[in-house]
């Protein structure tokens, strides 16, 4: 469907020249870096959790337009939630970019409960197999952040 793949750039193109939630946050949040040394794309993913809500998250580095704009539409999509819902919300979006673990499996309810939203524009990603590190980056960082958070 050629009008969705227009919206879909357009909401990439969005995210990449207006990215949400850029900067830093001071400690006590959670910093996390990742990297993928196949393009060079840096991300740093700071977390703040109070009582296992996502209350803030801030996102930094540099790279090309699907990397960062993942990382801008993830900020998102996870503010606000809890750790639960977020780590539910990750393994849908690793299920939709085909990068699944055993312990990534999901449940068709489970499936059905995760709304994706706008992440969605980044399904055309999977169509070029080089990328979906770049999308996935930003996920993988975040999911090594909230392995850093202090146990509850």
């Amino acid at each position: 469907m050629p009008g969705l793949e227009d919206l879909y750039r357009e909401i990439i193109l969005d995210h990449y020249r207006t990215p949400r939630n850029r900067g830093e946050l001071a400690p006590p949040a959670v910093r996390a870096e990742g990297h993928n040394p196949l393009c060079g794309d840096e991300i740093q993913v700071y977390l703040d959790v109070v009582d296992g809500v996502v209350n803030d998250i801030k996102v930094a580095g540099q790279g090309c337009s699907i990397s960062q704009s993942s990382a801008s539409m993830m900020s998102q999509a996870v503010k606000g939630k809890g750790l639960a819902e977020v780590r539910a919300l990750v393994r849908r979006f690793r299920g939709m970019m085909s990068v699944e673990d055993a312990e990534d499996e999901i449940t068709a309810a489970e499936t059905a409960a995760v709304k994706l939203g706008d992440l969605e524009a980044l399904q055309g990603v999977v169509k070029f197999p080089v990328r979906i590190k770049c999308a996935t980056l930003a996920w993988n960082t975040l999911l090594l952040a909230m392995s850093e958070l202090p146990a509850a």
